[in-house]
């Protein structure tokens, strides 16, 4: 979370652990990404038609790991997500798959 919510304080990121942790990701349909080794390299989380996150491992980030979960779940029905206007990395990301900006 912190190689790409640099504008969060650590005292934010403290505070919103236990809520992604308690309601976010319970309220999430969760798709993860293995390496071949069965590693982690990324997860994502849908519900209804929007993309409710995306986590990218960093040492993974820019070899199609978040291409592949957001194709995946756009075939799926996802037509929807949010980016913090401050994370430009992700909303480039998303311009790029193919999302525009709406407000």
């Amino acid at each position: 979370m912190r190689a790409t919510h640099h504008f969060l304080a650590p005292g934010d990121i403290d505070f919103y652990r236990p809520i992604v942790r308690r309601e976010a990701l319970p309220a999430a349909e969760l798709y993860v990404l293995l390496d071949a080794r069965d590693r982690f390299i990324a997860f994502a989380g849908r519900a209804d038609d929007r993309l409710e996150m995306l986590f990218v491992d960093p040492a993974h980030r820019g070899r199609g790991a978040g291409r592949c979960l957001v194709d995946h779940l756009v075939a799926r029905g996802v037509r929807r997500t949010e980016v913090n206007e401050q994370n430009t990395a992700a909303a480039l990301f998303y311009a790029r798959m193919g999302f525009r900006t709406v407000a």
